[in-house]
Order: C-alpha cells, then structure tokens, then sequence
C-alpha cells in the first residue's frame, strides 16, 4: 500500500525533496503559503492541499521544511497534531535551533507520536538530485521508522542520537563549513597579492595539508576546482543569508552551553558584513570577494 505524506515547506530545498519522495513512490499531499511553489508541486504529482492541516489529515507521515523554530513550532501545535491520525510519523528537515527542536518533539511525543528531526546537508542541487545528507536526531524507534522516507530524498542518514542532535550536528558542522570557507578565501586573496596564481596554489595546497572541501569541491576562485557558484557569477549555491542564519543558530548555541567558539564568532562577524552589503542572495564563497576589497 501505498504510503501517504503531508510535505509542509515547498521552498528551494523543499521542492524538489517532495519531488523525489513522489519519483520514489510515495504519494505527497503538499502545502506551501506560496502558489507559485505549491503549483510546482502539483506539476511533479503532489495532491495540493489547502492548509498545513489539511495535508496533514489522513497522512502516514508529515515532512515539514520551514524557515526557523517560530514556524516549525506554530505549524505543528496550530495544525499538525491536531490533524494528524494517530501513530503518524514526523520529520521536520527545518534548520532550527537545538531547544525548539526538543521542545516540539517532547510535544510530539506526549501526544503519542514519533518524531525526528533531520536537518540536511547538500544545498539546492542535492535536494533536486536526491543527494542530501541528513543528520537526524530521536529514539531508535523514530529514526527506523524515519529512515525509508529520508533515503528516498537523500544519499546519506545518519543518526546522530537524542532529539535535537541532528540540530546539533547541522550547527556544528555549519560553523566549521563557514570558517574553513573564510580561511580558504582569505588565504587565495593572499597568494594573490604574494604573486601565486590562483590555480598553481590550488594544485599544491589541494594536495597539501591546507586541502579542504571548501578548496577543493566549492573553491571561491572562478576557473579554478570543480565546477561551482564562483563560476556562475556566485549565483545559486547556499547563500550567504542562509550561512549567517546557520551561524547565529551555532554561536547561540555555543553561549548556551559554554562553548568557546572564536573561529565561529569570527565567521559569523564576517558573514553579517558581507550580508550587510547587500549580498544576502549570493553564494557564500563570494566572501573572497569581499576579503579582496571588491
């Protein structure tokens, strides 16, 4: 028998996830505030439904993709829980902070439902190729259950423990993604004026000690590396808007539990500039730009 899922969230990355659960499938009753998304939705087979409530009505299992804590947790106590038959399974993909993330789950599960949270890695392309990596945090039970849907939409899932702890593992992972891009465009801009050309430096230091993902798979430089934004004018990618908010969620979270993070504190000091100059909507590897006086 086919299984039934609500998708609440059909942005950038929620699209295409709904997308490959229904290439996958699974039927998909799916809602959005937006009518331009929600159409996309239904040219790829998702039933349109009409509030997040009423995607959630009769479904197996309700995947909720949203902006920040505030919409995750108003969506589900305002709608979900109410509509939702009982036994359903939640996954909320939103990016959040760790305590909303166990808040609603605790709800979740006092109302006699699983729930995970599975944030993802891989940015819009993956989420249209079915390439995200997802970090989930909940029960053994939970995260088994979980697991079937979230492959369907992903490469890669990967339990990380309690509720919250996908949350945890996205930040973390996030903050060391943000300052080794700082450090990978500080350190070209460097080379750059020391009289290196960008491509002799990338083929020693790739193979180097300095080798990094952020060099070597999305370097900042145009021409140089694999194919990434920084060849596209830093259009697409994961915006810088996107990288700042992802810092804030980390250095947050670092001053909740003591947590010395100057290299965290920096990026995200550096991030809120480039965002300040109105660069929001671009690739965050555009920070060498910025660091190059441009």
């Amino acid at each position: 028998m086919t299984q039934t899922i609500a998708f609440i969230g059909l942005g950038n990355m929620g699209g295409g996830m709904a997308a490959n659960l229904i290439k996958n499938g699974y039927a998909v009753r799916a809602f959005d505030l937006s009518e331009d998304a929600l159409a996309k939705a239904q040219a790829h087979g998702a039933i349109r439904a009409s509030s997040a409530a009423d995607a959630a009505t009769g479904a197996d299992a309700v995947v909720t993709m949203l902006p920040a804590g505030k919409h995750v947790e108003s969506v589900y106590a305002g709608e979900v829980y109410g509509a939702a038959n009982p036994g359903a399974l939640f996954l909320d993909c939103s990016t959040i902070d760790v305590a909303t993330a166990r808040r609603v789950i605790d709800a979740a599960t006092d109302r006699g439902f699983d729930m995970v949270d599975a944030p993802v890695s891989g940015g819009i392309a993956a989420a249209n190729g079915g390439t995200l990596t997802f970090m989930v945090g909940g029960t053994d039970a939970a995260f088994a259950k979980a697991k079937p849907i979230l492959s369907a939409m992903g490469k890669a899932v990967i339990h990380a423990g309690g509720a919250g702890n996908g949350q945890a593992a996205k930040i973390c992972n996030n903050m060391l993604l943000g300052a080794t891009m700082v450090a990978t465009c500080e350190t070209f801009a460097m080379a750059k004026k020391l009289g290196l050309d960008p491509q002799t430096f990338y083929d020693i230091s790739s193979v180097s000690s300095g080798q990094s993902w952020s060099m070597t798979s999305y370097c900042p430089v145009p021409g140089v590396g694999p194919q990434s934004p920084s060849d596209n004018g830093y259009q697409g990618g994961f915006a810088v808007g996107l990288m700042l908010k992802d810092l804030k969620l980390a250095t947050e979270a670092a001053a909740l539990v003591g947590a010395s993070v100057p290299m965290g504190n920096a990026a995200e000091a550096l991030y809120q500039l480039l965002a300040n100059r109105g660069e929001a909507g671009r690739d965050f590897s555009l920070m060498i730009e910025m660091l190059e006086g441009k």
